[in-house]
């Protein structure tokens, strides 16, 4: 049964916790336990985006946060399909399917629907987020590669207080060809020595599949981006 009682989600539907399946995983979730700010690092398959996603509805299910935020960079990792239709909101949705997708397993398709609607799960395009400002809120921006130095800027900038956020990518995947603001974050992280856990996946700790380690094996082995 789903049911809302204030700004409190409740479901009695009973999940086992986030298992890692291997020892960086274990790491991340550490990280995210400990750490008001995580940036998470490595290869396609690793489980970077689907632990941030189960993680923040497990928050918001147990009443920890108010809001999950999801954003990316609006870069396609390939020859564009063209304009989407319909709201920002709803040209931006595409792209967030892979997290969104994690969030409905944890709550529910009908959960998910309610949350979005109240406003308690929101896709923020970068185009919309210069003078917002989040607070008790756990704040997701995949594919941080794709971002330049001023939008990464934008985006550390509005993160507010009771807030968790996980910057998430591989810096070896950019499809810009400006400077990446993941790996200018990155440096300013090491050299003001900042407390930001960076949790770096390698090759081995792929996890989707054989077929996708096997690839991403390849790839690497040719010196292509994947």
């Amino acid at each position: 049964m789903i049911e809302f009682k204030g700004n409190k989600f409740q479901n009695d539907r009973v999940l086992p916790p986030i298992k890692a399946l291997n020892p960086t995983q274990a790491q991340y979730l550490a990280a995210l336990r400990s750490s008001q700010q995580v940036v998470v690092l490595g290869p396609a398959g690793t489980g970077k985006t689907w632990i941030a996603a189960t993680y923040a509805a497990d928050l918001y299910r147990a009443g920890q946060i108010d809001k999950i935020i999801l954003t990316r960079p609006n870069v396609p990792c390939g020859r564009s399909l063209g304009f989407f239709p319909g709201s920002l909101q709803e040209k931006f949705a595409p792209w967030a399917v892979p997290i969104t997708d994690a969030i409905k397993e944890r709550i529910g398709d009908g959960a998910f629907d309610i949350a979005v609607k109240r406003g308690d799960i929101e896709m923020a395009p970068f185009e919309v987020m210069r003078g917002r400002s989040w607070k008790n809120a756990f704040i997701l921006l995949d594919e941080a590669q794709n971002t330049t130095v001023g939008e990464i800027k934008t985006f550390l900038t509005r993160v507010g207080e009771n807030c968790i956020s996980v910057v998430n990518g591989d810096v070896n995947q950019s499809d810009i060809q400006q400077a990446s603001g993941l790996r200018k974050m990155i440096e300013l992280i090491r050299a003001h020595g900042l407390p930001v856990p960076v949790v770096e996946f390698e090759l081995e700790d792929i996890v989707r599949s054989g077929l996708c380690a096997m690839w991403v094996r390849a790839f690497e082995g040719e010196g292509a981006a994947l």
